[in-house]
């Protein structure tokens, strides 16, 4: 119960002064980042979530709250819960956005509890360093330069493409966990 309230605690103090970047922002920095320009532009839909905290040690955890656009307007909201067990220790702050390429897609996700698997993973974009990944989760990794970002599968996986941004915070992880989440229609 110990290591769980100490989890809490430090999760809480990691997203909280990291509240204050709202969606307009976030979308600002995903679209100069470059990755996921493109699919601003070609998306059917997608699910933002500016800050998402996560803490670990042994046991981890990850929580955060979004929106889900379809076209560019909102529909409705989502949250995002992660719980993860191997070797893990700190915390971090992300954002976190997910493409829908097609209605299709759009509606996996919004029709009720949706799971990525521990298998499924994001690009991840970091401050001054641009990603070179696919966004089938085979690889990711940092080169070039600052807002330069590239997507070289230029695709989607199952017609999802995950991005994630870090803003801060230093973690050890070698663990399996997945990503849950829920959805509210506005």
């Amino acid at each position: 119960m110990k290591i769980k309230n100490i989890m809490m605690a430090a999760l809480l103090m990691l997203s909280m002064p990291l509240m204050a970047a709202d969606y307009a922002d976030t979308i600002k920095i995903f679209k100069q980042a470059g990755t996921s320009s493109h699919f601003f532009k070609s998306a059917y839909g997608y699910a933002l979530f500016p800050t998402v905290g996560k803490a670990g040690f042994i046991i981890g955890g990850a929580h955060g709250k979004g929106r889900v656009y379809e076209k560019g307007k909102h529909i409705g909201n989502t949250s995002l819960t992660q719980a993860s067990i191997g070797f893990q220790l700190g915390g971090e702050a992300f954002s976190e956005i997910i493409f829908f390429e097609d209605k299709r897609a759009l509606q996996e996700f919004t029709s009720g509890n949706f799971e990525f698997g521990a298998q499924a993973q994001a690009a991840v974009i970091t401050a001054g360093a641009s990603a070179n990944a696919s966004t089938t989760g085979s690889n990711a990794g940092a080169s070039g330069g600052k807002n330069d970002a590239t997507t070289a599968a230029r695709g989607y996986h199952k017609g999802m493409a995950t991005f994630m941004i870090l803003k801060g915070g230093l973690m050890y992880e070698a663990s399996v966990g997945g990503q849950k989440f829920s959805y509210t229609k506005i």
